[in-house]
């Protein structure tokens, strides 16, 4: 046997050819859609490209499905947070409802925030969000959260390093 097919599947394109259809087929049986399962599939490959260096994979699928499987749960979060941003949208009287362009900056502003704030504490995300989004003081966010107001600040601090840190 030749060590060609091999050393392709070490190079995003030969990962590409040699195990997108798969990928695509995997992602379409979970989602029903087969666009989505199409776009989440590319996505999957350009978290592959962007890494630094394409690994040496002794198993292709089983490294494909886990990073598929990061998209998948990206894709899942967006539509919650789109569906609840709908919901918010949906009780603001007419005129004070954001045109179609400012609605998408809103939304790409949130999915942006959203994922700068992944992996902190549901509390810290809460309490930046009361500060930042609702505009409360320490002492009102200290109250909805029933945690100090020395807690408050020390939630807001990590959740600014974050964000900081993050640009």
């Amino acid at each position: 046997m030749s060590t060609a097919p091999c050393a392709l599947n070490h190079t995003v394109e030969g990962l590409y050819n040699a195990h997108h259809n798969w990928l695509t087929g995997w992602l379409r049986r979970r989602l029903g859609c087969p666009h989505n399962a199409a776009d989440l599939a590319q996505d999957t490959f350009i978290k592959v490209m962007l890494a630094r260096e394409t690994p040496q994979l002794l198993e292709p699928r089983a490294f494909l499905t886990t990073i598929a499987k990061r998209v998948l749960c990206n894709h899942y979060r967006r539509q919650e947070l789109e569906r609840a941003y709908c919901l918010a949208l949906a009780e603001l009287p007419q005129a004070l409802a954001p045109s179609e362009e400012e609605r998408a900056i809103i939304l790409e502003t949130l999915l942006e925030l959203d994922q700068l704030l992944d992996g902190l504490p549901v509390l810290v995300k809460r309490a930046f969000l009361l500060a930042q989004v609702d505009g409360l003081t320490h002492n009102e966010i200290a109250t909805r959260l029933s945690i100090s107001v020395a807690t408050v600040k020390r939630h807001l601090t990590k959740a600014a390093m974050r964000c900081y840190f993050a640009l």
